[in-house]
């Protein structure tokens, strides 16, 4: 959907055109956001986060749970007023300026490009646990090999096979977390300290590094913003969407707390894990032995698997949607294959782009990366929230600033504090797309690139590593 400033948000409510079900009540948005985020989802990250904040994961995590409760409130109090749009991009061009929407738009881009290449990576890394012995350039050949044959066959999960998996998750962390409370009771240790020190260890905390794996934390939270895109099939959906929103990252936040603070009893400190992006599968093994390290790792590596197969059609389907609005190369990027109905050309550039990727990106740095551009765009939602909301507004109620405000500035905080190569390459990133934009536009006078995905292929996953 093309920014438009004088759009009215509440068109879509009196046409004609046929409407969706409003069937959805608020545990079916809040099992789905659950589905989407997965209750595995600090594991992947944990060793990064851990070893970038010094040992104290679960801190970074919880200080993300607030940054993340706060934009989900802006979140669901845009949806409120864009009950059919659901997207960054759009609440930040339709209130502030088309602009600084496409912008946010041109930092969305960039996390669905990196998705496919951090769901490698890891997929290769998990992979490599059960056969050391094959190099690592070969699982990334395979996988990507992999992703891109099922996408070109049209071959997808459905939503039954997802919710059994998420179910399935759940059975697994309460195993790790049964055999971690069991681990840490036979072991010895020095008393209260022990069980303090995972959240503050006077000899390791320093707020730049924790500010740091903060940065990495936010990777946990990604994907509670896809409950904003069922406004027009939730009933009640003033309520339910905020609500459902805030829920699905508190409940978040509480479970990957337990989950890391668990991994952290069982394995104290950030040094000397075996491999730093899959150290949560060697903390299950410290904890239970063989068999818990290998359960681990497959319900690691098949639920990445799923996330690689929906990143990459994901992106392939926003660079269909800029193909057919003429911001790239309609030939090419705008073409469908007629038998199965998909943008064959694109899956095959972004399984291209994903095996360059692979190349020259560590998992931290493309997790950093993303977040680099999760984070533009969270804050862009609070601005929206806070221009809507308290600046236009004639009754201006202090939640109405404080909420946006607090977000904004939380979510700048963890921005900054994102490695320096992160922040040059996601630098590099913006400033293509601006001049590229620019150009398209004649300096932003005409009208803007279309982010959005387009409606007859809707339905892939949104994707969490």
């Amino acid at each position: 959907m093309t920014i438009d400033t004088m759009a009215d948000p509440q068109a879509t409510l009196t046409t004609s055109a046929p409407r969706l079900r409003r069937t959805l009540g608020l545990w079916d948005l809040i099992l789905y956001g659950m589905i989407v985020i997965q209750p595995t989802a600090p594991m992947p990250v944990f060793g990064v986060m851990s070893q970038r904040a010094h040992g104290h994961a679960v801190t970074t995590v919880l200080i993300a749970m607030v940054a993340m409760l706060f934009t989900a409130i802006s979140y669901g109090r845009m949806a409120r007023a864009y009950p059919s749009a659901g997207s960054a991009f759009t609440y930040v061009g339709s209130e502030i300026h088309p602009a600084l929407g496409y912008v946010t738009g041109w930092s969305m881009a960039m996390d669905y490009m990196l998705n496919p290449i951090v769901c490698t990576i890891l997929c290769s890394k998990f992979a490599l646990n059960f056969f050391p012995e094959v190099p690592y350039a070969a699982f990334v050949l395979f996988f990507i090999s992999l992703f891109t044959g099922l996408n070109l066959f049209g071959i997808r999960t459905s939503a039954r096979i997802n919710e059994t998996l998420a179910a399935g998750m759940g059975v697994v962390i309460v195993i790790f977390l049964a055999a971690a409370a069991r681990y840490v009771l036979r072991t010895p240790h020095d008393g209260l300290a022990f069980f303090t020190r995972p959240f503050y260890d006077p000899q390791t905390f320093t707020l730049p590094a924790v500010l740091g794996g903060t940065s990495l934390a936010v990777l946990t939270y990604i994907g509670f913003d896809g409950i904003s895109t069922l406004s027009e099939e939730a009933e009640n959906p003033k309520r339910n969407i905020l609500l459902a929103t805030v829920l699905v990252c508190l409940i978040t936040g509480i479970l990957a707390s337990v989950e890391v603070y668990s991994a952290q009893l069982v394995w104290p400190g950030s040094q000397h894990f075996p491999d730093v992006d899959t150290a949560f599968v060697h903390v299950a093994g410290r904890a239970a032995g063989a068999w818990l390290f290998a359960l681990i790792n497959i319900t690691l590596l098949v639920a990445t698997v799923g996330s690689g197969m929906g990143s990459q059609l994901g992106a392939a389907r926003l660079l269909y949607g800029m193909g057919r609005g003429n911001a790239l190369p309609k030939s090419f990027f705008g073409a469908i294959e007629p038998k199965r109905r998909i943008p064959q050309n694109n899956v095959v550039f972004v399984g291209v782009l994903a095996l360059a990727g692979t190349t020259v990106l560590t998992f931290e740095r493309a997790a950093e990366l993303l977040n680099f551009g999760a984070l533009l765009a969270f804050m862009g939602v609070n601005a929206a929230s806070f221009t809507r909301y308290f600046w236009r507004e004639r009754q201006r109620t202090l939640t109405s600033f404080l909420v946006p405000v607090l977000g904004f500035t939380i979510c700048l905080l963890l921005w900054l504090n994102l490695s320096r190569p992160a922040k040059i390459a996601g630098a590099i990133w913006m400033l293509l797309g601006i001049a590229y934009g620019a150009i398209r536009t004649r300096g932003f006078r005409s009208e803007l690139v279309s982010f959005d995905v387009p409606e007859e292929t809707a339905g892939a996953e949104t994707v969490t590593s």
